[in-house]
């Protein structure tokens, strides 16, 4: 157990008295670093060696004053000597270590000063040695006191994954199978940690293995079956002839290693590969970070991704921060000089409770612990100061059994169940460090209360009381509805199965849904992070209509869409939205917006907030079948529902012509999503009012009509069947003189939907939706900035592609009304002027064009000009931001659609 920090000062005070005295003789060398070790409780000679041989470069002799192997070299002159050389030299040792032998720190000392180079974090700090109880906090690493700074993508983090994936496939291939593998595997890993954290007296775990195992590694699974039955066995209970290195382990209880598991067989190998495990400084490991890691090493094939699923912690604290941490330590900084309140306060924040129906390896649960735990030390210290008369159990109320998680996977469970004990442990030694007071909660008589199960199926009142639950949050599986499995379709058509259209909803859709259920009549407060699939489109009339009307939800807080990513190996990206609410209505409504989807958050106090996440009314866009303002109907472009037959690339056209050259006049331009921003030619055979006796003079016309005949006769589908009566044409034949072209679907890092106009001479594709008889006005109001915030926050997404609608997003536009004939004017002339613009590039695609990287600076004014016309139809004052646009937007839909719905209300109530 290590010394506490009252301890250590002590002795540091006295090695300070007894070596501040003038020069010492080289021979006393030895005495100093061991006097210097027993200030930390450590015997010198247990974990470092002196005169270490080593090869310097260029293959000289070296000897090492003082080596602490993957922790320390220390070099010792005599008085006065130069300290910026020794540790120049002691530098030139690294060539000769292996990787895991490099030290972290360098300590360089002449008898009258010390200086101590911390090599990770790139810092030094020089002092004498009479002073060194003063500094002697900087040394808390060599008694497992070091301060860590957890990265979200630290080297080690992966590192020590890849080590633990390699022997998960030796037990493996050796026929180490299922629950007892994974439960093997979690064993292990809290056996490392607790190697480095001083769980165990350090590296006593490693030394057991590199000591009492025979190097072949035949009686390893047999060291490690006792091993975990003596971490099983109170101290009291154990067998006075157990083994002395055993015995020395302590007593941690939690029925991690309360079950028998089958002996493992290792071999030499295999017992590298876990030497080389324990080589690694797991102190440094991110309990949150490396769940999610072990658990995707497990399956090969994420292993290739390894990193690209875990949540980062600057993510969670997204989600954290303003459901309930934010607010915490508002009201700390307020009640903080008043000591009684500052005792109810703590006794509050003992009393919470967290709730994660989809934890995983437990990330959200893991941050919300070590958060509250670190605003419970700043409540301690005002409290109690930082000495103290009494033991630290004493006023410790935050624990690990206040955190409650379902999880479908029983690996990923154990996981949770440990990764809450280490980030226990770490929230432990931090308190120990703070007030000089040893602190470990072993043996382990609490656990954080993770259940295993399908959260879809499980009543969660009976397993997390919501009398006793204060917050419900975290991370809920990203599944698209046309990607679940058999399993998960079965539960989603359960639980909506009242829910009119339910079918077309996400994953995460039932967590809101039971999340809903689970709140009635609480003040329990909700946040998850979901893909933003379920603010836009149709799945918001789905799914919110029944959170609002039949729940009544609000929505408190909410983050718009921002891209979840992390910098690792795979690069995991998904838009998602946080949305924190609850059964109530809030005191304030906070709306997080994302500028930049990619960057950081501006933080606006909103009156409203709305399923889109918008600052405005509580409003469901419904699907309509025309516009609800007077403008010209959207149509969908032409299926040819043809099997290929009558469409032709350009090098197929010019050889169909010269085999049939009768053909040539039948053919049209073809212009589908693709070839319309890829600038790409595409042509079909258009055979609407083709007369018999000139479709029988061309042969291999005729052929290809018998073809597209065969295809629709051979479908199973009726309504393709039907179509064989008119084999010649496509399914669809809109050919309206003009028309403007909208694709259905556009990459989402264009400003712009790239549109077009067109003549009857072109026939528009199925991939793309068309406005006939569109005006210049009607393509400048569709093609500006402010068409493009409706469309951002109501269409739904292809991947994360824009998915064009005419139903929701079209026919709800809310046009402006009234606009004079100048303002009209304006747009149309901006509108011709952004075509003329493009006209001027007709080598390049209209998906270059509107790259924002490669567009063109004419045309970027162009658009900047057609804005600002479009705005002024609207009103005079101008939007500062794409917020107070949509805001803007919506409260119009609203005026409009009102009389709608009032009318719709009406004739139902007739009926």
């Amino acid at each position: 157990m290590p010394l506490s920090w009252n301890e250590i000062k002590d002795r540091a005070l006295t090695f300070s008295k007894e070596w501040q005295r003038a020069s010492r003789e080289r021979a006393e060398k030895d005495s100093f670093w061991n006097d210097f070790f027993q200030v930390f409780g450590i015997s010198r000679r247990r974990v470092a060696t002196f005169e270490e041989p080593v090869k310097k470069l260029g293959d000289k002799q070296g000897y090492i004053d003082l080596f602490w192997k993957g922790m320390l070299i220390a070099e010792h002159k005599s008085k006065g000597k130069n300290l910026d050389a020794a540790y120049t030299q002691a530098t030139d040792y690294f060539y000769g270590l292996e990787e895991h032998e490099l030290p972290k720190y360098v300590i360089v000392s002449d008898f009258e000063k010390i200086r101590l180079y911390d090599l990770e974090n790139q810092t030094q700090i020089e002092f004498e040695v009479k002073d060194f109880h003063q500094e002697v906090h900087h040394f808390g690493f060599m008694a497992g006191y070091q301060k860590r700074h957890f990265q979200e993508q630290d080297p080690v983090n992966i590192q020590a994954a890849e080590m633990m994936g390699k022997l998960h496939d030796s037990l493996k291939e050796s026929g180490y199978t299922g629950k007892n593998l994974e439960l093997y595997l979690v064993r292990i890993l809290f056996c490392l940690f607790a190697d480095d954290t001083g769980i165990f007296e350090k590296n006593t775990f490693r030394e057991l293995i590199e000591q009492r195992c025979n190097f072949d590694g035949s009686d390893l699974g047999l060291w490690m079956a006792q091993f975990f039955q003596t971490l099983n066995t109170p101290l009291d209970k154990r067998q006075r002839t157990l083994d002395e290195q055993l015995a020395a382990f302590p007593y941690i209880n939690g029925n991690l290693f309360a079950e028998a598991l089958p002996i493992a067989a290792f071999n030499a190998v295999m017992r590298q590969m876990l030497l080389d495990c324990s080589k690694l400084d797991w102190g440094k490991i991110s309990p949150a970070i490396f769940g999610s890691m072990f658990q995707s090493v497990m399956n090969p094939t994420e292993r290739r991704n390894l990193g690209a699923h875990y949540t980062s912690e600057k993510n969670i604290l997204k989600l954290i921060k303003p459901l309930f941490l934010d607010e915490l330590h508002k009201e700390f900084e307020k009640i903080k000089n008043n000591k009684n309140k500052l005792r109810q306060f703590h006794q509050k924040i003992g009393d919470l409770a967290f709730f994660d129906p989809a934890c995983g390896c437990g990330n959200f649960l893991i941050i919300t612990y070590r958060e509250l735990r670190l605003l419970e030390l700043e409540v301690l210290k005002i409290l109690y100061g930082t000495q103290m008369a009494f033991q630290i159990e004493e006023i410790i109320k935050v624990d690990v059994d206040q955190f409650y998680g379902i999880e479908y996977d029983e690996f990923a469970a154990r996981i949770a169940e440990v990764a809450m004990w280490l980030i226990d442990h770490q929230m432990n030694l931090k308190i120990s460090e703070t007030f000089g007071q040893y602190y470990a909660r072993l043996p382990i008589r609490k656990s954080a209360k993770i259940h295993i199960g399908n959260a879809l199926r499980l009543p969660w009142h009976q397993f997390a009381d919501p009398e006793i639950v204060s917050y419900v949050l975290g991370n809920p599986p990203f599944v698209g509805s046309k990607l679940l499995d058999k399993t998960q379709r079965a539960d989603m058509a359960r639980l909506f199965a009242e829910v009119n259209n339910g079918k077309i909803l996400d994953y995460v859709s039932a967590w809101y849904l039971l999340a809903a259920q689970y709140i009635q009549k609480t003040n329990i407060k909700v946040a998850f992070v979901s893909t933003n699939s379920i603010t836009q489109g149709e799945q918001v009339s789905v799914l919110w209509n029944e959170l609002l009307n039949h729940y009544h939800i609000k929505i408190h807080f909410a983050h718009n869409t921002f891209k979840w990513s992390n910098e690792a190996r795979g690069k995991a990206a998904v838009y998602c939205v946080i949305i924190g609410f609850a059964a109530f209505e809030p005191v304030q409504r906070v709306l997080y917006a994302y500028a930049d989807v990619k960057g950081e958050a501006d933080r606006m106090e909103v009156k409203k907030l709305n399923p889109y996440l918008v600052a405005a009314d509580d409003i469901i866009i419904v699907r309509q079948k025309k516009p609800i303002v007077d403008v010209p109907h959207m149509a969908f472009g032409n299926m040819p529902l043809d099997g290929g037959n009558l469409l032709f690339t350009n090098d197929e056209k010019e050889a169909f012509v010269i085999k049939e050259p009768q053909s040539e006049k039948w053919f049209k331009p073809l212009i589908s999503a693709r070839e319309f921003l890829q600038n790409q030619k595409r042509w079909c055979l258009w055979l609407v009012d083709i007369k018999p006796q000139e479709l029988k003079s061309m042969p291999a016309v005729l052929k290809r009509v018998e073809a597209v005949k065969a295809f629709r006769l051979a479908s199973k589908a009726p309504s393709t069947q039907k179509h064989a009566a008119t084999p010649a044409l496509f399914r669809d034949r809109k050919n309206p003189k003009t028309f403007i072209l909208i694709p259905s679907t556009s990459s989402e890092n264009r400003k712009y939907i790239p549109m077009g106009f067109f003549t009857a001479n072109n026939i528009a594709n199925n991939s793309c939706h068309i406005i006939p008889n569109g005006t210049f006005y009607h393509f400048g109001i569709l093609m500006s900035e402010m068409h493009m915030a409706w469309v951002k926050y109501t269409c739904g997404r292809l991947k994360s592609d824009f998915r064009y609608s005419k139903d929701i997003v079209y026919n709800n536009f809310p046009w402006a009304l009234d606009v004079s004939l100048k303002a009209r004017e304006r747009v149309e002339s901006s509108a011709a002027k952004v075509l003329e613009v493009r006209s001027r590039y007709s080598d390049s695609s209209l998906s270059d064009l509107y790259d924002p990287l490669l567009m063109p600076t004419d045309l970027v004014k162009a658009h900047q000009s057609l804005d600002k016309a479009v705005d002024l139809c609207y009103r005079s004052q101008p939007f500062t931001n794409e917020t107070a646009r949509i805001a803007y937007l919506f409260e119009l839909y609203n005026q409009y659609t009102a009389p709608l719905f009032q009318k719709e209300k009406k004739r139902r109530r007739q009926k």
